[in-house]
């Protein structure tokens, strides 16, 4: 019997609601962290945000790496911008 494979092992493209159940946050959370810089984004030309697993992933990595910013820091400082 083959492997089960999980749908996001293998998913290229994310929409906002998919980007924010893989990184464990609320939609709003994703909106405004795209918003602000954080994360890197495309838009389709109806204007909706869409995610590829490796920009994702590449969040991941620099959260783990740099930790997050607290509330204090982030009125001191810049964001680190993932591309």
């Amino acid at each position: 019997m083959p492997p089960t494979i999980n749908p996001t092992e293998r998913q290229l493209v994310f929409t906002s609601s998919q980007a924010a159940l893989y990184l464990g946050v609320s939609l709003a959370t994703i909106r405004r962290w795209t918003d602000a810089g954080h994360i890197a984004c495309y838009r389709t030309p109806g204007g909706q945000r869409r995610f590829s697993r490796p920009q994702l992933d590449g969040f991941i990595t620099s959260m783990t790496q740099n930790g997050p910013v607290t509330s204090a820091e982030s009125s001191q400082a810049a964001p680190a911008r993932v591309a």
